[in-house]
Parts: C-alpha cells; structure tokens; sequence
C-alpha cells in the first residue's frame, strides 16, 4: 500500500487528507507542528491515517519523513513552499503544494533539472486559484486555433451572505486583505502590465447565484499572464463578490486601513490592516459556503470568431461537513498528488496548466461530484 505525506493540518490539508483516503487504498501520514482534532469526516479511516509532528524548517528531518513516500501534498503557508520542495526533492518525492507566491513559484520552477535528475515532479499551484482556473483557462487557450482574451472570474462566497460586508471568511482573511491591498498582473497588448486591486469592477449574471461583482486582485493566476505573454492580448483575473463588497473594501483602503506600515495609537505601535482585521473576523461569522468560477476565453477557430466557457458552482456538503472551498482547493491538491504518483505527470518542475491533461482531472473532479460545465458560441 503507497504511503502520501501531507504537510499541514489546516483546512485544505484535511480534505485534501481525506481525498486521499475516501478515493484510494493507500495510507496517508498527515504532519503538522502539533497535534489537531481530527474533523468528524476524517474518523472512519482507521490505521490507514496516521500522524507525526513535524516543524518543516528542519530539512534535514523533515526530508527523512518524505523518504519513501508516493507523493508530498503540502498544504502549509506559502513561505514554506521553497524549503518544503528542496526536502522533497532530498528525499527523492514527488511533490506538489497550493502556490500562493509568485516569486517563490518561479524559484520552484528553476529546480526543473534537478527535479528531473532525481526522477521527481515538482507541481506548484494545486489549489482553486492558482490551480483549477488555471487548468481550465489553459484549456480554453488552446481549444482556440487564434486565442486574443481570457476572462477569469473566481469566487468563495457565503450562501447566506449578511451585511455590512456580505461575507465570510472561507479560506484565510490575511489572504484576502493582502490581495485587495496589492497590485495584480494581467496581460494587455500581449504584455505583462500591473492593475490595481479593487478596480475594473463590473456585473456578472450567474444563474443560480443572480448578480454578482467582479473586480480585479492580485494572487489568482500565479505565472499564467507569463506562460501566455505573447500569445494572447487579454488575459485578467477577477474576484466574484455580492454588490457592494469592493466599493466597501476600497474604502478601507483609501482611508489607510489596509496598510501594514505601523502608526502609533495612544502610545502603542499597531499596524492599521492588522486592527481591521482584528475587528472584523469576529463579526464575518460562519456559515455554509459556495464556491463559483467563469473562465471565458474568446478567439477563432476554422476562421470563425467563437467564445468557449468553462462554469463551476459547488456547494458546502452537508454529509461530510466540507466546505466548497475546501473541497475545490484540497480535493485538487488531493489529484494533483496521486498523478504525480501515477506517473501522469513528467519529471521536472512545472505548473499544472503546462502539464496536467485537463480532461483527466476534470473527469477526476466529476468523480468527487464538482462539476464543471463547458459551453461554446458564437462570438460578435
């Protein structure tokens, strides 16, 4: 029976954990720096789960307990991502993780050859976004004999949204404040241009979910405006909110809140977007959440203009308790890792909307029951 390692027992290392288990017969060592309760749907597994404590900033152990191993799933945060690659490469793993850092990404991808000499895949941005949207807009890119544009939209959004924001956290507030205070990256011209957060907002019909807003922020397509610079004139990546979420945000910002340069407050050093956040968490509360996504790509094929779209809409599972996001996310992390143990994935170091047979995980996905829905027109 193989062995997988997944590193970190937060939220998407869990269902990524219980993905492994639920569609396998294999064993899965879930590491993290210390113990955690395990989640009702992670108790039915028996000796086939198993957990170690593990502090990842130490190579040399954190590489004896990869040896042997089917495949790494690293679930932890981003800055942990290089040093967790480098151990699974000492160790001889194939290893594949959420992304969440573009630079760091690209640093990953420089061990390509060395990756390749030890006979292991490195598959960086695993996760919803980075990962599945990428997947899918690769997809669509190619499906088109002349692509020009590419619109992703991406959204983690309550089912029962309530005000004054109209919603919660479903993946991790640091996250989120970051990606609305940063620049993101698009393409425009065929080129590589910086867009600020929070900007190019407009409306979007989804049909059971009715109107949402799409806005521009950073974080969600990693080294995709990269890998087609040249190729494609427009290529953008929007966050879905309820209306009126990023005039509010936007707010925040303007008004210094979102920083992270400290200020003195009555005498006590603070940083402005660590008090929002402070405030606000409490007040975003938990519920059951969903998760939409629209990849639209626009181009010719047999010399006619046409329009392909890829359509997601999953929801928060009332048997096992796992979130959309979560299932979005760790589910495909959970892929990912069995086809890099299947062979399924060439030696290297690559992203997966280079190298991952969208059909493949696309059925995979279908078999967890996330659906995604491909329709084509014509385009004006």
């Amino acid at each position: 029976m193989s062995r997988f390692v997944v590193l970190g027992a937060g939220r998407q290392g869990l269902a990524c954990a219980y993905d492994l288990l639920r569609f396998g017969d294999r064993e899965v060592l879930l590491a993290d720096r210390q113990a955690v309760e395990l989640p009702p749907f992670l108790r039915g597994f028996g000796g086939r789960l198993t957990f170690q404590a593990v502090d990842v900033r130490d190579a040399g152990g954190l590489a004896s307990l990869l040896a042997g191993s089917a495949a790494v799933c690293n679930a932890t945060p981003y800055y942990f991502n290089l040093a967790v690659t480098r151990a699974a490469l000492e160790a001889g793993a194939h290893v594949c993780d959420l992304g969440g850092n573009t630079e760091i990404v690209l640093q990953q991808l420089a061990l390509d050859g060395e990756a390749a000499s030890r006979g292991c895949s490195v598959l960086p941005d695993c996760g919803l976004a980075p990962g599945l949207v990428n997947i899918l807009a690769a997809q669509c890119l190619r499906e088109l004999e002349r692509p020009r544009s590419v619109r992703i939209l991406t959204g983690g959004l309550p089912q029962d949204p309530r005000p004054p924001l109209n919603y919660q956290v479903v993946y991790s507030l640091d996250g989120v404040l970051d990606y609305y205070a940063s620049e993101a990256i698009a393409l425009e011209g065929g080129e590589v241009v910086a867009v600020p957060a929070l900007s190019r907002l407009e409306l979007v019909e989804f049909p059971e979910l009715g109107r949402l807003e799409a806005f521009v922020t950073a974080g969600g397509i990693s080294t995709l405006p990269y890998t087609w610079r040249g190729k494609v004139d427009t290529l953008v990546y929007k966050t879905l909110r309820y209306p009126g979420h990023a005039e509010k945000m936007r707010t925040l910002r303007e008004l210094g809140l979102l920083s992270l340069d400290e200020v003195a407050v009555n005498g006590v050093i603070v940083r402005p977007r660590e008090v929002v956040k402070t405030v606000i968490q409490p007040l975003l509360g938990e519920g059951k959440d969903l998760v939409a996504v629209r990849v639209e790509a626009e181009g010719e094929r047999a010399g006619a203009p046409l329009r392909i779209r890829y359509d997601l809409l999953d929801r928060y599972d009332d048997e096992t308790g796992i979130t959309a996001m979560e299932r979005t996310t760790g589910f495909g992390l959970a892929i990912c890792g069995q086809m890099q143990a299947g062979g399924r994935v060439p030696l290297g170091a690559h992203t997966p909307d280079a190298v991952v047979v969208a059909a493949d995980y696309l059925a995979a996905l279908e078999s967890r029951g996330i659906r995604v829905r491909r329709s084509e027109e014509r385009a004006a």
